[in-house]
């Protein structure tokens, strides 16, 4: 689980093709934690919103392996040498819960429709996948490329968040263009409450 709060901006340094190129290795440069308290092998962190096992690590570098479903399903099977990523380690008990809980299951593949500067801040629109609107409420939560972020609006086809300067500063928002797709998260809860919605008020709960 995570917070949605970018720890460390990273980069990818290597790509090298697995499972006859179905399947990736990443190497991405830039450790998302303290000196002295890097993750053990096998230990989860969010990639752009992405939850990825940890298979190798360095000082400053760490490795995980990417499947096909994960690849295309995400925006990682777009993503060369060179191509920033947000990253955060995975929530420990008696951390700080500064954003959300995030699931670190990407939803959905989004693009960013246009950004407009908007008093002290700049306003995002982004474009989602035909009915996973339903599941953004205004002033609810949701997860853009692994940041936790506040929906100010909400339509049929996608949603508006506002980014104030110093999370464009600290997660890839400072480098986003209109045009560029992104990993989308909606809120856990919106996704359970839509589930139980989904048997009908003729439901009945039984022990």
């Amino acid at each position: 689980m995570f917070t949605g709060i970018i720890t460390a901006r990273g980069t990818i340094r290597a790509l090298t093709p697995l499972g006859a190129g179905r399947d990736m290795r990443l190497v991405i440069g830039g450790a998302p934690w303290a000196a002295g308290d890097a993750p053990a092998i096998g230990a989860s962190i969010a990639c752009s919103g992405c939850c990825l096992t940890v298979v190798a690590l360095g000082a400053d570098w760490f490795a995980v392996d990417a499947s096909a479903e994960t690849l295309a399903r995400t925006t990682l099977g777009r993503w060369t040498v060179g191509s920033g990523v947000n990253l955060e380690r995975s929530l420990r008990l008696g951390d700080e819960l500064g954003g959300h809980i995030v699931s670190g299951h990407v939803d959905a593949v989004g693009e960013a429709v246009e950004a407009v500067p908007e008093h002290g801040s700049v306003r995002w629109r982004f474009r989602v996948p035909p009915g996973l609107a339903r599941f953004i409420a205004e002033k609810g939560s949701v997860a853009v490329d692994g940041v936790s972020l506040t929906v100010n609006a909400a339509s049929d086809d996608g949603f508006s968040v506002n980014i104030i300067p110093h999370t464009a500063a600290v997660t890839g928002f400072g480098a986003l263009r209109p045009g560029e797709a992104v990993n989308i998260e909606i809120d856990m809860l919106a996704r359970y409450v839509a589930r139980l919605a989904g048997f009908g008020e003729g439901a009945r709960w039984t022990a």
